[in-house]
């Protein structure tokens, strides 16, 4: 009798055959790293027909921030930002949905209560998406790290995807290419506690403006004596200093919670302790409040909302157990920073997200300068779906930039690039509106506009059509 191993082993077997006897044509692509972008891209060039080898070197090595083998992993949050359809994530969200998103797919069935923003389950999550691309024969897999640029020949087009923790082999032959250092900033992330050490008599339930289901969120109030006495231990704890050639350069979307109170006793309560929205049982205002995200299905553990930190986690421990509730908080994971790398855009990338000196190599992900797992897989879409129309032989144009996905490419190549910074989706990356609009219309003409845009686009030039998984 064959057991369920043998059936998976066989079942491995043919698709390894199957992929390998299509990756040894020459109109293969080589994708790079099988994070968001890594895992959008491939899925979408596979499911557009096109063979495509995918490179992991996890968990042969792993990098400072990951823990486990599976694809998409999740490292500082488990939030994906805004699922209103008129916020600029909402609508990126939605334009990724009409090409049949992988990772929104996943995200929206391993997805847990937060209010009006798309967070998941991050282990059910990764999951299902390395699950997906397992199953699928057109992928090739190899868990092995590639430490030099593909060569132009080697493959119909090559992908680099290997995001912000970029191995510091590949990194430097990069660097070779473009001739110039690499951008840098430094990203934090944020604490997770088990739900079952938390005091639930000093929390309430609850969602800002009771946005979502209205308990999404559990809440610690605090009044103006706690939360001066946490600034202070906030302001005083040892961090972790970084090396002196390392300049201290954070992405403002990010900051390190310690970074945020040194700008002042109320920039917290400005971020992320604001009390506007929430209100406690005993309907006495806050004067801060810190927010814990539901982390899984299973509501066993709970992040931080906004709390990512350098601090040194003996005294993460003694600081945020001055959080009411937190008192005997046990920790899944304290708050830890790592470098991020990414690319001069502007400098080196085109529209479609291919290298200027080096056509045969796209970038995709958080090394090309968008910030965010939503951006990230993004790019990973488009750069799939416009490397399918290459090898397709057939002409296109890149998305208008009045649309989510065009906005990010706009500005990945248009910023200046003396100055460029990574950014998440947002208004101010699109293409103005014409003429003068109202303030509070000017969403909803945002999102009218992006989706005629879209429309007009699949209607004109017919992307690849999606092909069954055989």
């Amino acid at each position: 009798m064959t057991s369920e191993n043998d059936r998976r082993n066989v079942d491995e077997t043919r698709r390894e055959t199957a992929a390998g006897s299509a990756a040894s044509r020459e109109d293969h692509v080589v994708v790079v790293g099988a994070g968001l972008a890594g895992s959008e891209c491939a899925y979408q060039l596979a499911r557009r027909g096109v063979p495509v080898e995918l490179w992991e070197m996890r968990p042969e090595r792993s990098t400072p921030a990951h823990q486990g083998p599976d694809f998409a992993e999740l490292v500082c949050s488990n939030s994906l930002r805004s699922d209103d359809p008129e916020h600029a994530a909402g609508l990126l969200k939605r334009e990724m949905e009409r090409f049949d998103s992988l990772i929104i797919a996943a995200a929206r069935a391993s997805a847990v209560p937060a209010g009006s923003a798309l967070a998941v389950d991050r282990e059910r999550f990764a999951r299902q998406v390395t699950a997906t691309l397992e199953a699928e024969p057109r992928i090739r897999i190899v868990r092995r790290e590639i430490e030099s640029l593909p060569a132009p020949g080697a493959a119909a087009a090559a992908v680099l995807a290997t995001g912000p923790l970029t191995s510091e082999a590949l990194s430097k032959a990069l660097m070779e290419q473009l001739g110039d250092e690499s951008l840098y900033f430094y990203d934090a992330i944020a604490p997770i506690v088990e739900a079952e050490s938390l005091d639930m008599s000093k929390l309430f339930a609850g969602s800002r403006y009771g946005k979502g289901g209205g308990d999404d969120y559990l809440n610690a109030p605090m009044d103006e004596r706690q939360y001066l006495a946490f600034y202070e231990a906030l302001t005083t704890a040892r961090v972790v200093e970084l090396r002196d050639f390392e300049a201290n350069l954070f992405f403002e979307g990010c900051l390190p919670i310690e970074e945020m109170a040194r700008r002042g006793v109320d920039t917290l309560r400005f971020g992320p302790m604001k009390p506007v929205g929430l209100t406690p049982p005993s309907g006495v205002p806050a004067h801060a409040i810190v927010q814990l995200r539901q982390e899984n299905l299973a509501r066993s553990q709970y992040n931080l909302v906004g709390f990512q930190s350098r601090m040194s986690w003996g005294d993460q421990k003694r600081v945020l157990s001055m959080i009411p509730g937190l008192e005997r908080a046990e920790f899944v994971r304290l708050g830890q920073v790592h470098r991020n790398t990414f690319v001069n855009s502007p400098r080196h990338l085109d529209r479609c997200y291919r290298l200027r000196g080096a056509p045969h190599l796209r970038l995709a992900g958080q090394i090309t300068g968008v910030e965010g797992y939503l951006e990230s897989a993004a790019t990973g879409l488009l750069v799939a779906l416009y490397t399918s129309f290459e090898l397709a032989g057939r002409d296109f144009e890149p998305l208008p930039y009045t649309t989510a996905l065009g906005a990010l490419a706009r500005h990945l190549t248009e910023s200046d690039p003396e100055r460029f910074q990574p950014a998440n989706i947002n208004y101010g990356l699109f293409e103005p509106l014409p003429g003068r609009v109202r303030k509070r219309e000017r969403r909803s003409a945002q999102v009218r506009r992006a989706e005629e845009a879209l429309g007009a686009w699949i209607g004109r030039f017919s992307p690849p059509p999606l092909q069954r998984v055989s």
